[in-house]
């Protein structure tokens, strides 16, 4: 069955493609929950209309999003996190944060799934994300993840941080306790 999504749903398709599920996954979960609606003819032409206009939309578009990227490249997103003492973080930075933080500092909406961080951040440091604006508009912007009420450390320090594995931290020696008499002995004498 062919149903036009209304929103994004995990592992189906993003809001606006017309894909085809099982009539039962349709009827039961998409359609009440009104994540879809069935896709008749004239539904689908307007999609396609839309999508024309779209395209023709993007060369403009193109234009404003290199813009977009020249204030975003001179932006710099600072997040003030607990932290443990070594840096690293209580919990993490994620893509949402950052496009969140992105959206009050520059007010420029981006899309989670267009920022490319491999991983959370969950370290403290200066830090340089990926993100793509449009098709081949892609730039660099810096976050900085602050320990709270505090101040980022020098480059050096957080180098050495960065360096220093609980491994390689100097054994501290462990005192033996003195040895307990036998209880066997006792009860000899």
């Amino acid at each position: 069955m062919q149903v036009i999504l209304l929103a994004d749903v995990e592992k189906v398709g993003l809001r606006g493609d017309v894909v085809d599920v099982a009539r039962g996954y349709a009827r039961n979960f998409l359609l009440p929950r009104k994540l879809a609606e069935t896709a008749t003819p004239a539904r689908v032409t307007e999609l396609q209309k839309r999508g024309e206009q779209r395209a023709r939309q993007e060369a403009s578009t193109f234009e404003q999003a290199r813009e977009l990227a020249t204030r975003l490249e001179t932006t710099e997103l600072r997040f003030d996190v607990k932290a443990g003492p070594t840096g690293s973080l209580f919990g993490s930075v994620t893509a949402t944060d950052l496009a969140d933080q992105i959206w009050r500092v520059a007010k420029i909406r981006v899309d989670r799934r267009r920022i490319h961080l491999e991983d959370p951040i969950k370290k403290v440091g200066r830090f340089e994300v990926p993100v793509e604006l449009f098709t081949d508009v892609t730039v660099d912007v810096t976050a900085l993840v602050v320990p709270e009420g505090g101040e980022l450390p020098p480059a050096e320090e957080l180098e050495e941080t960065v360096d220093e594995t609980p491994a390689e931290a100097p054994a501290e020696p462990v005192a033996e306790a003195p040895a307990a008499p036998d209880a066997a002995s006792e009860t000899d004498q």
